[in-house]
């Protein structure tokens, strides 16, 4: 693996290591909380990843004991009505980058993942925690509800009637319990979260990135329910048929099942 270069941008470090990008969160001392200028520099950090065609897979952590213990309460607290609004809206924005790139972007979480945090998780495309996660969205006890996203990703992710008990109870799940209403894809021991997150990382990056492209935009803007989801997923599934990685992939497939040591191997596809 080439060595890892750092660019620190203050309250967001980007690392590089080969074609994997890794976004870390960098107010440790705040437990990660999500202030209006992390999020302003984590928007321009993935605008940046988004850009760069040497980067295939992208991973956000947290630095010190958390990855995000929520929005940042004290900058919150003073604010109107109509602030809070642009500043939920704002956030919203940041996290939609996520779900827009064509990269696939991978939370390695571990400790608090509250709030604004556990927001940030839902909006990458698959999340792996740590054994010591806890993930929840508390703000009922601050007498208001998410603002970016949560609403809306939760009950997407785990179906409405668990969704709702964590909404309007507020209470923590632990990473075992996260993962078995499929909040998180897989829990690891804390000390080899950063190796797994790699190893999906680098699973994915030998894959087509038109492909994963695609499939994201597919997902995404289907989910939404801003055009036909099935017309999308078939114009992009013709789209794919013009790159060079399909032709390598399937070229590949049918030479391994034409050898005689595989024949009788099943088809792949649609």
């Amino acid at each position: 693996m080439a060595d890892t270069a750092k660019a620190d941008t203050s309250w967001v470090v980007v690392e590089r290591q080969g074609p994997v990008a890794k976004v870390v969160l960098n107010r440790p001392q705040q437990l990660n909380a999500l202030s209006q200028a992390l999020l302003a520099q984590l928007a321009a950090a993935l605008d940046e990843l988004a850009h760069d065609p040497s980067v295939r897979v992208v991973l956000i952590r947290g630095a010190g004991r958390a990855f995000a213990a929520g929005a940042d309460i004290a900058e919150m607290a003073g604010l109107a009505p109509e602030q809070a609004a642009e500043l939920a809206a704002r956030g919203q924005a940041v996290f939609a980058r996520l779900e827009r790139m064509r990269q696939p972007v991978i939370a390695l979480v571990h400790g608090w993942a509250l709030g604004g945090g556990m927001e940030l998780a839902m909006a990458c495309d698959l999340r792996i925690a740590a054994e010591s996660a806890r993930f929840g969205q508390p703000e009922v006890t601050l007498g208001i509800l998410p603002g970016f996203g949560g609403t809306q990703r939760l009950p997407r992710l785990v179906g409405l009637g668990r969704a709702m008990a964590l909404l309007l109870r507020g209470e923590p799940v632990t990473a075992a319990e996260a993962l078995t209403m499929g909040l998180v894809n897989e829990v690891v021991p804390d000390d080899a979260l950063e190796e797994a997150g790699m190893r999906w990382a680098e699973r994915l990056a030998a894959l087509s990135g038109p492909a994963l492209a695609a499939i994201k935009r597919a997902v995404y803007e289907g989910w939404a329910g801003g055009r036909d989801g099935f017309a999308l997923e078939a114009a992009l599934f013709g789209d794919l048929f013009s790159t060079p990685e399909r032709r390598a992939a399937m070229a590949a497939f049918l030479a391994k099942r034409n050898a005689p040591a595989d024949r009788g191997q099943g088809q792949a596809g649609s």
